[in-house]
């Protein structure tokens, strides 16, 4: 007979006490699932996202490869023709010359040997014939007078294999120097400048948002939408996280395992995963206090002290900063205020194409840009004192090269009550939160 298996005596107690704790054990298991079953939608939807992009992208790549390899075998069959005709037309020419000249002197030396048999033909005796034979061998010898001509002092034609080994000597070097940009060997942080100085005015991207109005629908920016996770073995001891979406600063540290990650000198936070090329959108929500929301490199050391550690005050990072009165922008230590009104949503879109961030305000499903942050084709030189010169001028200087390294989304909660927490929020979140 199988033996029945008996409930721990703990159990068995719990329920007999009634179902209210079960019940309010149920409703936040469900709770918790039902948020974590929404994380999870969020994110099978931005891979899938991904997955199509990354399939539209490399079709529409491959289209464009085959098409300008088609231009360039076009190109090169032209010059290939272009060459042969040119190698023909100047065989025909010269030895059209030299063949004349040859049948010219082949005719004379049979005339004169014609002449010359004729006049050995005629009989002393007959003075007249004589004379007359001589006459014509004398005017054959004179109509011939001179040397031939010689052979040409150069083929002209001949060069052109010079030419083509040349072309086929700079198409090799550069498709060795493309192909090692491709892959990422080639270049440093001088040349990422120029590259990205070049690319403000020859830039073609479809997905930079550099010509759209300064109010622009969200739908827009969605299709590049990011999800950003934060990294707990980042945060710092005073920051309290709810999830991975939101973020306090709290009085009591907290007891987080040790990390080689995390920050230890400024209330600072990044997101899992870095950001190397393409285009991303996130959208923060402030709740309170003062916040810093942008991007920082990864490769950037989380033990810096505070003066030099903090988002936007070192050339490895930049932000938008919220400071209780007015937004503003810092970079390398510098910083432009901005004349725009708060705005409990904000959007940080990054692109790498055109190694440019902006921030925009989110209201009513519409977008106002704050500032786009990139650096210029040339330094504007305008006389009349301005805020933002020096802040324009360092980005010129410096920005580009912010874009040769992998990026992550950053934040940096300044004072002891700020709080935000990652979007795109439904209408409960912030509710929540506070609750919490």
């Amino acid at each position: 007979m199988p033996s029945v298996q008996r409930l721990p005596h703990s159990l068995c107690l719990f329920l007999t006490e009634g179902s209210s704790p079960v019940s309010a054990e149920q409703s936040k298991v469900l709770s918790a699932v039902e948020d974590r079953m929404d994380e999870l939608g969020a994110g099978i939807a931005q891979s899938r996202r991904t997955v199509a992009l990354i399939k539209s992208a490399a079709l529409a790549e491959r289209e464009r490869v085959s098409r300008l390899f088609a231009e360039a075998a076009a190109i090169l069959q032209g010059f290939q023709s272009e060459v042969l005709g040119f190698i023909e037309e100047g065989e025909a020419t010269m030895l059209g010359r030299s063949q004349g000249d040859l049948r010219r002197q082949e005719e004379q030396r049979d005339r004169l040997s014609r002449a010359r048999h004729n006049l050995g033909q005629v009989p002393e005796a007959d003075s007249v014939s004589f004379l007359q034979e001589l006459l014509a061998l004398r005017l054959a010898l004179e109509e011939g007078c001179g040397p031939g001509p010689g052979p040409p002092r150069e083929l002209s034609f001949t060069k052109s294999s010079q030419a083509v080994r040349a072309v086929r000597d700079a198409l090799t070097a550069a498709c060795a120097s493309q192909w090692e940009q491709l892959r990422g060997l080639g270049g440093d942080e001088e040349e990422l400048q120029k590259l990205g100085t070049e690319a403000d005015a020859e830039s073609q991207d479809p997905d930079s948002t550099n010509n759209l109005e300064s109010e622009a629908p969200r739908d827009y920016f969605l299709k590049f939408a990011y999800i950003v996770d934060l990294d707990s073995d980042t945060a710092d001891k005073y920051l309290q996280l709810f999830g991975t979406k939101g973020v306090k600063r709290v009085l009591c540290p907290i007891n987080y395992p040790e990390s080689p990650t995390r920050f230890t000198h400024c209330e600072q936070v990044l997101g899992e995963g870095a950001l190397d090329r393409g285009t991303y959108y996130w959208e923060v929500e402030i709740i309170e206090g003062w916040v810093s929301v942008g991007v920082m490199a990864e490769d950037f050391s989380p033990q810096e002290p505070y003066d030099r550690g903090r988002l936007g005050r070192n050339a490895h990072s930049c932000c938008l900063q919220w400071n209780g009165r007015s937004f503003s922008v810092w970079f390398h230590g510098l910083e432009a205020p901005l004349p725009h009104p708060f705005s409990p949503t904000v959007g940080i879109c990054l692109e790498y194409a055109d190694r440019a961030l902006a921030f925009y305000a989110v209201r009513d499903g519409k977008m106002s840009l704050l500032r786009r942050l990139k650096a210029s084709r040339a330094r504007r030189s305008s006389t009349l004192a301005s805020p933002i010169e020096p802040f324009q001028s360092r980005l010129d200087s410096h920005f580009a090269g912010l874009f040769s390294r992998r990026l992550k989304p950053a934040f940096f909660l300044e004072s002891v009550d700020a709080h935000l927490q990652i979007g795109p929020l439904k209408k409960s979140c912030i509710s929540v939160l506070k609750r919490r």
